[in-house]
């Protein structure tokens, strides 16, 4: 068994392109007969398995990535990181600093906060550089005989890490129109984010603000364009279109984001806006839509659960094609969630919007 170690950070320069030379070793038509030639001496490396590893497929040449097999692992949840730390990593630091559970104690209720305030990371090896501050700060006060807390309180860790660098995302009331949950996925887990959209007196135009990509730009485009073409049945007057520019925004300008899934998201948040109706409470979506206005599946589906089910939304909206995805999830994930699965906007926007007017709704 042979490993390649993140390999999506092979660079390229005047000294070679070591990826080029990966095309004949990772062929198996051709690294029966592998021919090196600095050694100058042939290999047969056709019973050699080949394992790499990479934290992103983007970076990775396409030749390259044409001859592997792609196995996609998720991130660790909170619950698994609990368990590795609990199990694994406190005790490996403990003996590092010649110390015993009898010497300090961190319970499940710290160990979390230190993960969400302190890491965000989708392993654990920031978690375990957290704990070993912790063994640490217990070994040098054993070392000066000094007094501290063997069993670990949650002003304990403040104390000893300093303030939370993290803040969880929480769910906000919105009491708003136009503001809305969506779900997100990155490379640390999922997320839970906010799409805000807002009127103001123009000639129609459409802003779109929150560092967003092409694709995500696009998003918003077809769900303004799907709801002009079906305006009548949104009960939404069309002189409002030109008399309005329409504002979006994702928070978090200095985070880049990107791709489809925001799109029902987006549509939801703008007829909202435009009908001024109250968006139900606790309730997140994700799914990519059409300018016919069906829903289509997402990924990440695991992740953006997870990150709902930590801001306590109590209701999702998904797309029915990302059923099979839910198969995959451990039950115990799902506890206390509601899952919607929806074909088109139309469900959509009967399940997150409410009859009910906002307070101060606008005269449009």
């Amino acid at each position: 068994v042979f490993v390649l170690d993140e390999i999506d950070k092979l660079s390229v320069g005047n000294q070679g392109d070591p990826s080029s030379a990966l095309l004949e070793v990772l062929d198996p038509e051709q690294n029966n007969e592998f021919h090196d030639n600095f050694l100058e001496l042939g290999f047969d490396l056709s019973k050699v398995m080949f394992i790499a590893t990479s934290n992103s497929l983007n970076t990775i040449q396409p030749a390259l990535r044409d001859r592997m097999e792609i196995i996609h692992v998720t991130g660790y949840t909170i619950e698994e990181k609990v368990e590795i730390a609990k199990q694994h990593l406190l005790p490996k630091q403990l003996k590092e600093h010649g110390l015993d559970t009898s010497h300090l104690k961190i319970g499940k209720a710290q160990l979390e906060k230190i993960i969400e305030g302190y890491t965000r990371e989708s392993g654990v090896r920031g978690l375990e550089k957290q704990i070993a501050k912790m063994v640490r700060y217990a070994a040098k006060n054993l070392a000066m005989e000094e007094e501290y807390n063997i069993k670990v309180t949650n002003e304990d860790v403040v104390d000893i890490l300093g303030a939370p660098r993290l803040e969880r995302d929480k769910y906000e009331n919105n009491d708003v129109a136009g503001v809305v949950t969506g779900l997100a996925w990155t490379s640390v887990g999922g997320d839970i984010l906010f799409i805000e959209s807002i009127l103001s007196k123009g000639k129609g135009n459409l802003n779109i603000t929150g560092n967003l990509g092409k694709v995500m730009k696009e998003s918003a485009t077809i769900a303004m364009e799907y709801i002009k073409s079906n305006a009548e049945e949104l009960g939404i007057n069309p002189d409002i279109f030109d008399k309005y520019n329409v504002h979006i925004h994702v928070p978090e300008g200095a985070t880049p984001k990107d791709g489809p899934s925001a799109g029902i998201t987006m549509l939801t948040s703008l007829v909202s806006l435009f009908t001024q109706r109250k968006v139900k409470k606790s309730i997140a979506m994700t799914g990519e839509i059409t300018l016919r206005g069906k829903v289509l599946p997402v990924g990440g589906i695991k992740e953006k659960i997870l990150a709902a089910k930590r801001a306590r939304i109590k209701e999702i909206l998904l797309c029915e094609d990302n059923k099979r995805d839910i198969a995959e999830i451990k039950p115990e994930y799902l506890k206390g969630l509601t899952l919607h699965y929806v074909k088109d906007m139309s469900e959509v926007l009967n399940l997150a919007l409410t009859n009910t007017k906002v307070k101060n709704a606008k005269k449009l």
